[in-house]
């Protein structure tokens, strides 16, 4: 129990937007999408020219998506993909609560709690997510 209220306690910091919180989505951004969507977030990662999809922009999604304003909770169902959001027609992006679920497994003081797994891969979404809104144009 004093494990899940740490974790939500780290959780809560990152969600302040703090310069933690500011670091962790940019990490969570570099492993995870900037090999096809781009150092700058606008599609032109390296893996981009060998997908069969095009690669949006990231960093259009508050024009795009939003109408103007960020979508939030529209970006965190996309990236954490388990509840099947179609990315791009046919085709999906790699589907990261699952990943992310599975790296959570293999840490020793996340098994001994299911529910710390589900809290670190949600705060690590929310991090990419918080991240995500800061570099819109």
């Amino acid at each position: 129990m004093m494990r899940i209220l740490a974790i939500a306690a780290a959780l809560a910091g990152l969600a302040t937007g703090s310069i933690a919180q500011e670091e962790a989505g940019w990490e969570e951004y570099m492993i995870a999408c900037a090999v096809c969507h781009g150092e700058s977030g606008k599609g032109d990662g390296p893996m981009a020219g060998v997908l069969k999809i095009a690669t949006p922009s990231l960093t259009t999604l508050s024009t795009e998506k939003g109408g103007g304003s960020f979508p939030f909770e529209w970006t965190v169902w996309m990236i954490d993909g388990r509840n099947i959001i179609r990315a791009h027609g046919a085709e999906k992006m790699p589907v990261w609560g699952t990943r992310y679920m599975a790296s959570a497994e293999t840490m020793e003081a996340s098994s001994e709690v299911p529910e710390a797994r589900e809290l670190m891969v949600r705060g690590r979404i929310l991090s990419l997510v918080y991240y995500l809104q800061s570099i819109q144009e």
